[in-house]
């Protein structure tokens, strides 16, 4: 079955030539040969603050960010992509997550004070991360606390699931025949839109 795949690339040098827009390009190039509808949002190219004051969480968002949260409505399946900056997101990705909340996009108030409501069930994710050290290391050693963080705390509580992972560690010391595999290996998720 055809998805809408949005890919939100979260590299913090927008437009730059890194290895995660390369990983996004092998994806996206999979996904339209599997059939899948694509669209693409680089985060560090949107303008946007973040957010300081909690009661911002309940106004409208801006123009980039309402245009986001577009995306995302017309979205079954997200793919986040970033490097892993001192153990988790870059700070690029964490502040656009709390914009694209605004107005109980993502996560909605609660009615009587209990749970809050997953405003963005219907959605699958795969989170991309590429890292320096090797991925089993940043697992083992470091619990992957930062990753399994945003995937419970913002895309599990938004209602999106599953949410399945990919994390390659050694980013910086590929070979070209290893940053290939990967390639092919992003490329081959995309065409089956997982």
């Amino acid at each position: 079955m055809a998805k809408s795949i949005l890919i939100l690339q979260g590299h913090p040098h927008s437009g730059g030539k890194h290895f995660c827009h390369a990983l996004a390009d092998a994806y996206a190039a999979g996904a339209k040969a599997g059939g899948h509808q694509v669209k693409r949002l680089d985060l560090a190219a949107l303008d946007f603050t973040m957010l300081r004051d909690p009661a911002d969480f309940l106004t409208a968002a801006p123009d980039a960010i309402r245009k986001a949260q577009d995306m995302v409505t017309w979205s079954n399946h997200l793919v986040v992509i970033y490097p892993l900056w001192l153990g988790t997101m870059p700070a690029v990705v964490k502040a656009f997550f709390e914009q694209l909340a605004r107005n109980n996009f993502a996560i909605g108030a609660s009615e009587n004070g209990g749970w809050p409501r997953q405003m963005l069930k219907g959605r699958s994710a795969r989170v991309i991360v590429t890292m320096g050290m090797p991925s089993m290391a940043y697992k083992l050693f470091f619990g992957a606390h930062g990753v399994r963080g945003f995937e419970s705390g913002i895309l599990g509580m938004s209602g999106i699931k599953p949410v399945r992972e990919t994390l390659i560690g050694g980013a910086g010391g590929l070979s070209e025949k290893q940053a290939a595999q990967w390639f092919a290996r992003i490329k081959a998720l995309g065409e089956k839109g997982e």
